[in-house]
């Protein structure tokens, strides 16, 4: 039984890989060479902005014209940060602060004083306010935006690292035990009253979390797959194996489809539809994240130094 099991396994391994994998440099429509460390993405309205830890920047791009047009130093900036209430806000690991900087004219416009779960944390906006997981003990920090301070200070397990919006509530990871022998869980915040309203049970150490596309979306680091969770009902009602195993990487929902961030290739497609990989883009270039929004695509390779730009208007849903 374990030798069918093990053939299975490969069989299953295989086929996954087998699938024809795009390369990215010959469907991107822009490229950009960026030195340093181009690491975690946020889109706006106007801009698509790029952490760059190895240069101690936040780069702003032009969507337009594909370009960088403005820098704003960080002393070392860290973790996955946000934009909400016309700022960008992004922790700065060097200053033990989250810096608020104004989309209007690139300046620094406040720093708050507040620390990291993790280097690879996150940040998040609604129009509640700014929330940061800024303790690996389990806690969850409300920020004010009209007076720039911390004004709550929720309880949540232990271990939890990244934060999404969406659905009215804030969706964050919690990894579990360090070793995979607790399974991780995603829990669900409303914001209206700073209280966890649900804790769901998903893969083994869940990180990178997405919400979009009808449905919360956690990215397990074990098995390399991803739970899908129903918001309507806080239960998973599906898991892709994307083969996909190891730390680092995103993942994004938007413009119909789930984007993810891997090391073994570069990205792969799930079609929300059908909860199925459908696409698949090389060639592997270490890690760095996703992020997708108002027609394009944006992905970072840190080891690399690149960025790319695919609009995915020819993408086709699975049948």
């Amino acid at each position: 039984m374990k030798n069918f099991l093990l053939f299975l396994l490969l069989l299953l391994t295989s086929l996954f890989y087998s699938q024809e994998m795009t390369d990215i440099n010959e469907v991107a429509t822009a490229t950009l060479d960026v030195k340093g460390y181009p690491d975690w993405i946020e889109i706006s309205k106007r801009a698509v902005w790029i952490s760059n830890g190895g240069l101690n920047l936040l780069h702003r791009i032009d969507p337009k014209e594909n370009r960088i047009i403005a820098e704003v130093t960080i002393n070392e900036p860290c973790a996955a940060f946000t934009i909400g209430f016309g700022s960008v806000w992004v922790a700065s690991c060097g200053d033990k602060s989250i810096v608020r900087i104004s989309e209007k004219n690139n300046e620094i416009i406040a720093k708050i004083p507040s620390i990291l779960a993790n280097d690879e944390g996150s940040i998040v906006a609604d129009k509640h306010g700014v929330w940061v997981l800024s303790d690996a003990k389990g806690i969850l920090t409300r920020i004010d935006p009209l007076r720039n301070k911390v004004v709550a200070q929720i309880a949540v397990k232990e271990n939890s690292f990244a934060a999404m919006a969406g659905f009215g509530s804030i969706w964050i990871t919690n990894t579990g035990d360090v070793l995979g022998k607790e399974p991780g869980s995603v829990q669900r915040i409303d914001p209206k009253t700073n209280t966890v309203i649900a804790t769901i049970s998903v893969g083994v150490q869940p990180r990178f979390l997405a919400v979009g596309e009808g449905g919360v979306w956690a990215l397990n680091q074990v098995d390399g797959s991803v739970s899908r969770i129903d918001p309507a009902s806080n239960k998973v009602v599906a898991t892709i194996e994307c083969q996909a195993p190891g730390t680092g990487g995103d993942i994004s929902a938007g413009e119909g489809f789930i984007w993810v961030r891997v090391k073994q290739q570069l990205m792969l497609v799930i079609d929300p539809t059908t909860n199925k990989v459908i696409r698949k883009f090389g060639p592997p270039a270490g890690s760095g994240a996703v992020r997708a929004g108002h027609g394009a695509v944006w992905i970072t390779a840190h080891d690399i130094n690149k960025v790319w730009r695919f609009d995915p208007k020819g993408l086709k849903k699975s049948n």
